[in-house]
């Protein structure tokens, strides 16, 4: 089954490339493309998406605006979000509102396909630029704080690492890594749906949301 693709750009240049590189792809679908947010939520609600690749600074309604949208009214579609700069504030945002990935426009084609189907399996993209700045902006201080929160308040909880198997511990430090289902799978041997159950079932004896939340309280027990 192709993997459904919506284009957002007010750039038609910018458009007609991302076309060119991933309409040769037998797994994947252009299904449409759309020149702002606006323009992007209304196709939404007729044309069935898998991902929708979405720059962020456009009028009228912005990349940031439009994710927001986007993860509320139509939570199933991953956002790949597109930009000309690696902006702090832009990753961060992304990040907040739901976006499965976010990529530089000067991105290559084989990590442009890498990351549409990566989120398409359920996992986030964030080449090492951005997860930089994820991790000193949102892990490290939010680190800190629960570990003053909680050393003044309760008797710490058993680690993460002491409720998981040796074999998910693997899969959480491959995740830390930023490494993809398929790249794990690779690693160990496993097929990427093994990968993905034991992706779900750290996430559920953890008790988070998300694979992000996940990463953050890992990271989080390894500062103890």
């Amino acid at each position: 089954m192709s993997i459904r693709v919506l284009v957002t750009d007010d750039h038609s240049v910018v458009r007609k490339g991302i076309r060119m590189l991933l309409e040769d792809e037998p797994d994947i679908q252009i299904v449409g493309e759309a020149s702002d947010g606006d323009e992007a939520v209304a196709l939404l609600s007729g044309v069935d998406t898998d991902v929708l690749l979405l720059d962020i600074t456009m009028p009228r309604m912005s990349g940031i605006d439009t994710l927001k949208v986007v993860s509320e009214k139509y939570p199933r579609v991953r956002t790949l979000l597109f930009s000309m700069h690696n902006n702090p504030d832009y990753i961060l945002k992304a990040v907040q509102h739901g976006a499965a990935g976010y990529l530089l426009k000067d991105t290559g084609q084989e990590e442009i396909l890498k990351a549409v189907r990566t989120v398409v399996d359920g996992d986030l993209y964030y080449p090492p630029n951005a997860s930089s700045v994820i991790i000193r902006h949102l892990v490290l201080p939010n680190s800190i704080q629960r570990k003053h929160e909680v050393s003044t308040s309760q008797p710490k909880g058993p680690s993460i690492w002491n409720r998981i198997t040796a074999r998910e511990a693997q899969i959480l430090t491959c995740l830390i890594d930023g490494m993809s289902s398929p790249e794990i799978a690779d690693r160990f041997g496993i097929s990427p749906n093994t990968v993905a159950n034991q992706r779900a079932s750290i996430i559920r004896k953890v008790g988070v949301k998300n694979t992000v939340d996940l990463i953050r309280i890992a990271l989080e027990d390894k500062t103890r």
